[in-house]
Protein backbone atom coordinates (compact mmCIF):
# COMPACT_ATOMS: atom_id res chain seq x y z
CA UNK A 1 0.00 0.00 0.00
CA UNK A 2 1.11 3.65 -0.98
CA UNK A 3 2.47 5.97 1.95
CA UNK A 4 -0.83 8.07 3.35
CA UNK A 5 -3.40 6.06 1.32
CA UNK A 6 -6.23 4.13 3.59
CA UNK A 7 -8.88 2.00 3.54
CA UNK A 8 -12.45 2.50 3.87
CA UNK A 9 -15.17 0.24 4.40
CA UNK A 10 -17.77 -0.34 1.50
CA UNK A 11 -20.75 0.11 3.78
CA UNK A 12 -18.85 3.53 4.55
CA UNK A 13 -18.68 4.68 1.54
CA UNK A 14 -21.63 3.36 -0.30
CA UNK A 15 -23.59 5.50 2.56
CA UNK A 16 -21.85 8.32 2.25
CA UNK A 17 -21.84 8.70 -1.74
CA UNK A 18 -25.95 8.04 -1.62
CA UNK A 19 -26.10 10.87 1.28
CA UNK A 20 -23.45 13.46 -0.77
CA UNK A 21 -25.35 13.07 -4.50
CA UNK A 22 -28.92 12.89 -2.45
CA UNK A 23 -30.06 9.51 -4.36
CA UNK A 24 -33.03 9.53 -2.87
CA UNK A 25 -33.99 12.93 -4.49
CA UNK A 26 -34.24 10.78 -8.06
CA UNK A 27 -36.67 8.38 -9.58
CA UNK A 28 -33.95 7.00 -11.73
CA UNK A 29 -34.27 4.09 -14.95
CA UNK A 30 -31.55 2.04 -12.50
CA UNK A 31 -30.25 1.11 -9.20
CA UNK A 32 -27.83 4.14 -7.79
CA UNK A 33 -25.39 3.09 -5.46
CA UNK A 34 -23.38 -0.44 -5.33
CA UNK A 35 -24.26 -2.78 -7.66
CA UNK A 36 -22.29 -5.16 -6.93
CA UNK A 37 -20.78 -6.12 -3.65
CA UNK A 38 -16.90 -7.07 -3.75
CA UNK A 39 -14.44 -6.73 -1.05
CA UNK A 40 -15.44 -5.49 2.17
CA UNK A 41 -12.36 -3.07 2.87
CA UNK A 42 -11.74 -0.35 -0.46
CA UNK A 43 -8.39 1.44 -0.65
CA UNK A 44 -7.86 1.82 -4.90
CA UNK A 45 -10.82 3.14 -6.64
CA UNK A 46 -11.35 3.52 -10.17
CA UNK A 47 -13.65 5.25 -12.34
CA UNK A 48 -15.14 5.02 -15.51
CA UNK A 49 -18.13 6.00 -17.38
CA UNK A 50 -19.78 2.83 -18.12
CA UNK A 51 -19.98 -0.70 -16.55
CA UNK A 52 -18.69 -2.48 -19.33
CA UNK A 53 -16.63 -5.10 -20.25
CA UNK A 54 -13.20 -3.68 -21.32
CA UNK A 55 -13.41 -1.35 -18.08
CA UNK A 56 -14.07 -4.27 -15.86
CA UNK A 57 -10.91 -6.31 -17.14
CA UNK A 58 -8.50 -2.82 -16.73
CA UNK A 59 -9.83 -2.67 -13.42
CA UNK A 60 -8.99 -6.21 -12.48
CA UNK A 61 -5.47 -5.65 -14.24
CA UNK A 62 -4.96 -2.19 -11.95
CA UNK A 63 -6.19 -4.14 -8.38
CA UNK A 64 -8.80 -2.06 -8.07
CA UNK A 65 -10.81 -2.78 -5.29
CA UNK A 66 -14.41 -0.44 -6.61
CA UNK A 67 -15.27 0.21 -10.13
CA UNK A 68 -17.08 3.98 -10.01
CA UNK A 69 -19.41 3.78 -13.33
CA UNK A 70 -22.38 6.95 -14.36
CA UNK A 71 -23.45 3.72 -16.81
CA UNK A 72 -23.95 1.34 -14.45
CA UNK A 73 -25.05 -2.99 -15.12
CA UNK A 74 -28.87 -3.03 -14.38
CA UNK A 75 -31.11 -0.73 -16.17
CA UNK A 76 -35.02 -1.06 -15.68
CA UNK A 77 -35.84 -1.01 -19.47
CA UNK A 78 -33.26 -4.37 -20.12
CA UNK A 79 -33.66 -7.91 -19.23
CA UNK A 80 -33.35 -9.31 -15.66
CA UNK A 81 -31.17 -12.24 -17.09
CA UNK A 82 -28.20 -12.72 -15.51
CA UNK A 83 -26.94 -14.38 -19.20
CA UNK A 84 -24.33 -13.64 -22.16
CA UNK A 85 -22.05 -10.75 -21.71
CA UNK A 86 -24.22 -9.28 -18.30
CA UNK A 87 -23.08 -13.13 -16.77
CA UNK A 88 -19.57 -12.51 -17.62
CA UNK A 89 -19.05 -9.07 -16.56
CA UNK A 90 -20.51 -9.82 -12.79
CA UNK A 91 -18.94 -13.35 -12.58
CA UNK A 92 -15.59 -11.16 -13.53
CA UNK A 93 -16.74 -8.41 -10.77
CA UNK A 94 -17.28 -11.22 -8.01
CA UNK A 95 -14.36 -13.34 -8.68
CA UNK A 96 -12.20 -11.15 -8.06
CA UNK A 97 -13.68 -9.73 -5.24
CA UNK A 98 -14.44 -5.60 -7.07
CA UNK A 99 -17.05 -3.43 -5.92
CA UNK A 100 -19.35 -1.98 -8.71
CA UNK A 101 -20.99 1.53 -7.72
CA UNK A 102 -23.30 2.97 -9.99
CA UNK A 103 -24.07 7.11 -10.06
CA UNK A 104 -26.79 7.93 -13.13
CA UNK A 105 -28.74 10.95 -12.67
CA UNK A 106 -27.74 12.07 -9.37
CA UNK A 107 -24.54 12.78 -10.41
CA UNK A 108 -25.68 14.36 -14.01
CA UNK A 109 -27.09 16.78 -11.78
CA UNK A 110 -24.63 16.96 -8.81
CA UNK A 111 -23.59 20.89 -8.33
CA UNK A 112 -20.21 19.94 -7.02
CA UNK A 113 -19.22 17.22 -9.16
CA UNK A 114 -21.76 16.63 -11.38
CA UNK A 115 -21.61 16.02 -15.33
CA UNK A 116 -23.00 19.48 -16.22
CA UNK A 117 -21.60 21.66 -13.73
CA UNK A 118 -17.81 19.94 -14.83
CA UNK A 119 -18.79 20.27 -18.81
CA UNK A 120 -19.33 23.62 -18.02
CA UNK A 121 -16.14 24.26 -16.63
CA UNK A 122 -14.22 22.91 -19.12
CA UNK A 123 -16.15 24.47 -21.70
CA UNK A 124 -15.66 28.17 -19.81
CA UNK A 125 -19.21 28.97 -19.61
CA UNK A 126 -19.92 31.80 -16.85
CA UNK A 127 -22.72 31.77 -14.42
CA UNK A 128 -23.52 28.23 -14.60
CA UNK A 129 -27.11 27.44 -12.57
CA UNK A 130 -29.41 24.62 -12.83
CA UNK A 131 -31.90 25.06 -14.66
CA UNK A 132 -35.30 25.14 -11.87
CA UNK A 133 -37.20 21.76 -12.05
CA UNK A 134 -35.13 20.30 -14.74
CA UNK A 135 -31.85 18.50 -15.62
CA UNK A 136 -30.98 21.58 -17.90
CA UNK A 137 -28.47 24.05 -16.78
CA UNK A 138 -27.78 27.57 -18.09
CA UNK A 139 -25.10 29.90 -18.36
CA UNK A 140 -23.27 32.51 -20.33
CA UNK A 141 -20.73 32.77 -23.78
CA UNK A 142 -19.01 35.58 -25.13
CA UNK A 143 -18.18 33.53 -28.47
CA UNK A 144 -19.00 32.61 -31.43
CA UNK A 145 -20.06 29.03 -32.88
CA UNK A 146 -16.98 28.61 -34.62
CA UNK A 147 -14.42 29.12 -31.75
CA UNK A 148 -16.95 27.34 -29.50
CA UNK A 149 -17.02 23.99 -31.78
CA UNK A 150 -12.90 24.22 -32.32
CA UNK A 151 -13.23 24.00 -28.05
CA UNK A 152 -15.12 21.48 -27.71
CA UNK A 153 -12.92 19.70 -30.52
CA UNK A 154 -9.72 20.60 -28.19
CA UNK A 155 -11.12 19.78 -24.72
CA UNK A 156 -13.34 16.73 -25.48
CA UNK A 157 -11.19 15.46 -28.69
CA UNK A 158 -14.35 14.91 -30.29
CA UNK A 159 -15.55 17.10 -33.14
CA UNK A 160 -18.95 18.54 -32.72
CA UNK A 161 -22.37 18.24 -35.08
CA UNK A 162 -23.79 21.62 -35.53
CA UNK A 163 -27.27 22.17 -36.27
CA UNK A 164 -29.75 24.59 -36.39
CA UNK A 165 -29.01 28.63 -36.87
CA UNK A 166 -25.32 28.91 -37.18
CA UNK A 167 -25.56 32.12 -35.12
CA UNK A 168 -22.52 34.85 -35.22
CA UNK A 169 -22.48 34.85 -31.47
CA UNK A 170 -23.36 33.36 -28.74
CA UNK A 171 -24.12 34.50 -25.25
CA UNK A 172 -26.78 32.31 -23.53
CA UNK A 173 -26.48 28.69 -23.63
CA UNK A 174 -28.38 25.56 -22.29
CA UNK A 175 -26.82 22.55 -21.87
CA UNK A 176 -27.66 18.85 -20.68
CA UNK A 177 -25.24 15.67 -21.14
CA UNK A 178 -25.46 12.46 -22.62
CA UNK A 179 -28.58 11.20 -24.21
CA UNK A 180 -30.68 15.06 -23.63
CA UNK A 181 -31.81 16.09 -26.89
CA UNK A 182 -35.34 15.80 -26.23
CA UNK A 183 -34.59 18.41 -23.74
CA UNK A 184 -34.25 21.09 -27.06
CA UNK A 185 -38.15 22.06 -26.14
CA UNK A 186 -37.05 23.25 -22.22
CA UNK A 187 -34.22 25.27 -23.75
CA UNK A 188 -36.38 27.16 -26.24
CA UNK A 189 -38.03 28.41 -24.02
CA UNK A 190 -35.17 29.71 -21.99
CA UNK A 191 -34.72 31.88 -25.08
CA UNK A 192 -30.92 30.84 -25.40
CA UNK A 193 -28.58 30.95 -28.58
CA UNK A 194 -27.14 27.08 -28.15
CA UNK A 195 -28.32 24.43 -26.39
CA UNK A 196 -25.70 21.04 -26.63
CA UNK A 197 -26.41 17.92 -25.73
CA UNK A 198 -24.54 14.57 -25.79
CA UNK A 199 -26.57 13.22 -29.06
CA UNK A 200 -28.72 14.25 -31.58
CA UNK A 201 -32.48 12.84 -32.57
CA UNK A 202 -33.76 12.90 -36.29
CA UNK A 203 -36.54 15.50 -35.54
CA UNK A 204 -33.50 17.84 -33.25
CA UNK A 205 -32.17 19.82 -36.24
CA UNK A 206 -35.53 21.01 -37.43
CA UNK A 207 -36.51 21.46 -34.09
CA UNK A 208 -33.33 23.90 -33.50
CA UNK A 209 -33.65 25.30 -37.28
CA UNK A 210 -37.21 26.12 -37.18
CA UNK A 211 -36.82 28.27 -33.14
CA UNK A 212 -34.00 30.16 -34.37
CA UNK A 213 -31.63 28.71 -32.10
CA UNK A 214 -28.16 26.61 -32.89
CA UNK A 215 -27.99 22.38 -31.51
CA UNK A 216 -24.62 21.30 -30.87
CA UNK A 217 -23.93 17.56 -30.45
CA UNK A 218 -21.18 16.88 -28.51
CA UNK A 219 -20.97 12.88 -27.94
CA UNK A 220 -22.99 11.10 -25.49
CA UNK A 221 -19.29 9.46 -23.93
CA UNK A 222 -17.37 12.68 -24.44
CA UNK A 223 -19.41 14.81 -22.20
CA UNK A 224 -20.23 12.56 -19.55
CA UNK A 225 -16.42 11.66 -18.48
CA UNK A 226 -16.34 14.06 -16.30
CA UNK A 227 -18.67 13.97 -13.08
CA UNK A 228 -17.73 10.35 -12.21
CA UNK A 229 -13.43 11.73 -12.13
CA UNK A 230 -14.61 14.69 -10.14
CA UNK A 231 -16.62 12.06 -7.68
CA UNK A 232 -13.46 9.95 -7.11
CA UNK A 233 -11.23 13.03 -6.86
CA UNK A 234 -13.59 13.96 -4.29
CA UNK A 235 -13.26 10.45 -2.61
CA UNK A 236 -9.91 10.06 -3.04
CA UNK A 237 -9.31 13.14 -0.48
CA UNK A 238 -11.67 12.96 1.44
CA UNK A 239 -10.48 9.13 2.47
CA UNK A 240 -7.50 9.06 0.74
CA UNK A 241 -7.74 6.10 -1.46
CA UNK A 242 -5.85 5.79 -4.77
CA UNK A 243 -7.29 7.05 -7.50
CA UNK A 244 -7.71 5.86 -11.29
CA UNK A 245 -9.65 7.19 -14.36
CA UNK A 246 -9.78 4.59 -17.16
CA UNK A 247 -11.32 6.22 -20.20
CA UNK A 248 -12.73 3.15 -22.82
CA UNK A 249 -12.96 4.39 -26.11
CA UNK A 250 -16.59 5.12 -27.40
CA UNK A 251 -17.13 6.96 -30.63
CA UNK A 252 -21.10 7.77 -29.67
Amino acid sequence: MQSGITMVHREELDNYCNKFLSVKNFKDYGPNGIQIEGSDSIDKIVSGVSANLDLIERAIEENADAIFVHHGIFWDNESNLITGAKRKKIALLMNNNINLFGYHLPLDDHPEVGNNIELGRILGIKKMRPVEDSYLWQGELKTDLKSFSSLIEKELGRTPQLFGEMKESVNKIAWCTGGAQGFIDEAIKLKVDLYLSGEVSERTPAVAKENGIAFISAGHHATERYGVQSLCNHLSAKFKLQHQFIDVDNSV
